[in-house]
C-alpha cells in the first residue's frame, strides 16, 4: 500500500518515523509544521541530515523567549532578519494603511508597517485568513523626528512566502481515494494524523479515534468527548492542524471566547474551525450564567450576540476531558456530566451538542500506535479537510439517503444527519451522488455511528432532566 500512496500521492507524502526518532520531540513542533520541514528536507528515501534540519530550525523557527534578541538584531543593528511565523494583517480605514502583528510574539499591529509595494506583491497570501503562516523578513524604519508630524520608529515587513505554497486541489484528493479500499484509507488517515493502524488491536479503537477529525471537516459540529488519560486528545486536537484552537484548564470568558467589546476584536471562535476546550473539568468561567447564554446561541445556530455587537461563525465546539473509570459507561446508566463545570449541567446546553465521542473505546497511548513509514504530510491533509468543509454536496447526498423517521425530533435529526456527513466526506470523499454510494458501508461507516453518538447524549439528558426520560431515539434508516 505504501508503494500505491508513493505513487498516487507523490509529493504529498513524506516519511514519519515517529516510533524509533525522538528527534522532532526535542523540538517540541506540532504535526503540520513537522512535516513542512519534513517535506523541505527529505530525500526520495525519506532520509534528511539532522545537523541541518536542526540549524533551520535553530534560525528561522524562534521560540517566544528569542524574540527579544530578534528585536535587538531589527532594531538596534538593523539587521533585516527571516523566520517562520503566524502572521495577522490589519488595515487601517481612517489612513488606508496596512499593518500586522506576529501573535505568537506578542509583536502588536501599532508597531509595525508594511510598505504599499510589499503589500502589492502578497497581498493575496496575507488576507487568506486571519492569520497565515509563512517565512517572513523584517526590517526596521527608524524614527524621524524632524519630521512634521513626527514620524515613530517601526518594524516593517519586507517579504513574505507562503507557508503552503501549493494550491490544494480537492478534486484530484477525491479521485485518488478510487485507488484504495476502505481499509486501506483508514490505514491512510491514521497515518496523516501520525498513527500506526498497526498498533490498533480492533476496527472500533481506529474509527473511534478517526472520530475526533469530524470537526475537521464539517462545519459547526460540536462534540464531547471523555476519556481516559493518555489517548491524545490533546494531541490530535491541539498539535495535528493549524486551523483549531485548543484551550487548556484555566479560565475562559466570553470576551476570549466570542467577541471582546473593551478590544473590539472577535474571539476564537471567528478565526478557527473548531475550538476544543481541553481537560474541560478543570476549567472555570468568569460568568456561568453569561457563558452558559452565548454557548446555547453559537451552538444552536453560529451566531453570537455581545452586547450590540452580533457576528456568526463556522467554528464547531468539542469539550473534551478525563473522567474516572468508575463512571466510563457504554449503555447510558451513569451520569458522566456530574465532573464538569457547572455551566455544562444544564440539559438545554448539553442537547445543542451533536454527539459522544467515547474515548474509553482508544487505548492509551503506546510506541506501537505511532506512525513509521510513507504516510500522507499532516499539513496538506489538513488543508484538504479545511477545504472539504465547504463542499456542500456530502450534505445533499446524506439528505437522499437518510430515511428520518415519523416524530423524529428536529435536534435529533439534524445531529444525526450532521455527523453522518462529516463521516461521507472522511471515509468516502470520491462519491458525488447517492448513486455512488455503497449503501451498506454509508450504513455502517456513517448513519450508524451518527445514531450511537447521538444516543449517547440522549442517554445523559434523560440523567440531567427527567423530561428527556423515556425518549428514545427513533430507527433512522437508509433509503
Amino acid at each position: 500500500m505504501e508503494n500505491k500512496l508513493k505513487k498516487i500521492f507523490s509529493d504529498m507524502i513524506v516519511y514519519k518515523d515517529l516510533k524509533n526518532n525522538n528527534f522532532f520531540n526535542a523540538l517540541s513542533l506540532p504535526s503540520f509544521m513537522r512535516d513542512w520541514l519534513l517535506r523541505r528536507f527529505e530525500d526520495d528515501d525519506g532520509k534528511f541530515d539532522a545537523e541541518e534540519l536542526s540549524n533551520f530550525v535553530r534560525q528561522f523557527i524562534p521560540k517566544k523567549d528569542d524574540w527579544k534578541t530578534i528585536k535587538s538584531r531589527i532594531v538596534m543593528d538593523n539587521e533585516h532578519v527571516k523566520l517562520l511565523a503566524k502572521v495577522s494583517i490589519e488595515i487601517d480605514i481612517a489612513n488606508g494603511s496596512v499593518s500586522f502583528s506576529l501573535p505568537d510574539f506578542g509583536l502588536s499591529a501599532k508597531e509595525t508597517m508594511i510598505e504599499d509595494h510589499v503589500w502589492q506583491s502578497c497581498k493575496d497570501e496575507l488576507t487568506g485568513g486571519h492569520e497565515v503562516w509563512g517565512m517572513i523578513q523584517l526590517g526596521y524604519r527608524p524614527p524621524d523626528y524632524d519630521a512634521k508630524p513626527k514620524i515613530p520608529g517601526k518594524i516593517r515587513l519586507m517579504k513574505f512566502k507562503n507557508f503552503c505554497p501549493y494550491k490544494i486541489n480537492l478534486d484530484f484528493y477525491k479521485e485518488a481515494r478510487k485507488n484504495f479500499s476502505l481499509d486501506e484509507w483508514l490505514k491512510i488517515l491514521l497515518g496523516a494524523i501520525d498513527y500506526n493502524a498497526a498498533g490498533y488491536e480492533r476496527e472500533e479503537e481506529k474509527l473511534t479515534m478517526l472520530t475526533r477529525l469530524l470537526p475537521f471537516v464539517e462545519k459547526r459540529l460540536n462534540l464531547i468527548e471523555l476519556a481516559p488519560k493518555g489517548t491524545g486528545k490533546s494531541y490530535v486536537f491541539g498539535r495535528v492542524s493549524r486551523f483549531g484552537w485548543l484551550s487548556s484548564g484555566g479560565i475562559m470568558s466570553r470576551a476570549k471566547m466570542f467577541y471582546d467589546m473593551q478590544k473590539r476584536q472577535e474571539g476564537l471562535v471567528a478565526y478557527n474551525d473548531f475550538v476544543t476546550l481541553d481537560e474541560v473539568q478543570t476549567i472555570s468561567f468568569k460568568d456561568t450564567d453569561e457563558m452558559r447564554a452565548a454557548l446555547k446561541g453559537f451552538l444552536e445556530n453560529g451566531v453570537y450576540t455581545v452586547g450590540n455587537h452580533s457576528n456568526n461563525a463556522d467554528a464547531g465546539v468539542i469539550l473534551s476531558g478525563n473522567i474516572s473509570k468508575a463512571i466510563m459507561d457504554t449503555d447510558g446508566a451513569e451520569n458522566m456530566f456530574y465532573e464538569l463545570p457547572q455551566v455544562f449541567h444544564e440539559s438545554a446546553l448539553i442537547e445543542r451538542f451533536h454527539g459522544f465521542i467515547k474515548g474509553w473505546n482508544i487505548p492509551r497511548m503506546n510506541d506501537d500506535m505511532k506512525v513509521c513509514g510513507w504516510a500522507l504530510n499532516s499539513e496538506y491533509f489538513c488543508s484538504i479537510l479545511h477545504e472539504l468543509r465547504e463542499d456542500i454536496s456530502y450534505r445533499a447526498i446524506v439528505d437522499k439517503l437518510v430515511k428520518v423517521p415519523e416524530r423524529a425530533d428536529t435536534r435529533d435529526t439534524a445531529a444525526i444527519k450532521r455527523i453522518a456527513t462529516a463521516y461521507l466526506k472522511l471515509f468516502f470523499p470520491h462519491v458525488k451522488s447517492a448513486d455512488d454510494v455503497d449503501k451498506e458501508l454509508f450504513k455502517i461507516y456513517c448513519l450508524d455511528r451518527a445514531c450511537k453518538m447521538r444516543d449517547t447524549i440522549r442517554k445523559q439528558l434523560a440523567l440531567l432532566d427527567v423530561e428527556y426520560k423515556g425518549k428514545d431515539i427513533p430507527k433512522f434508516e437508509v433509503i
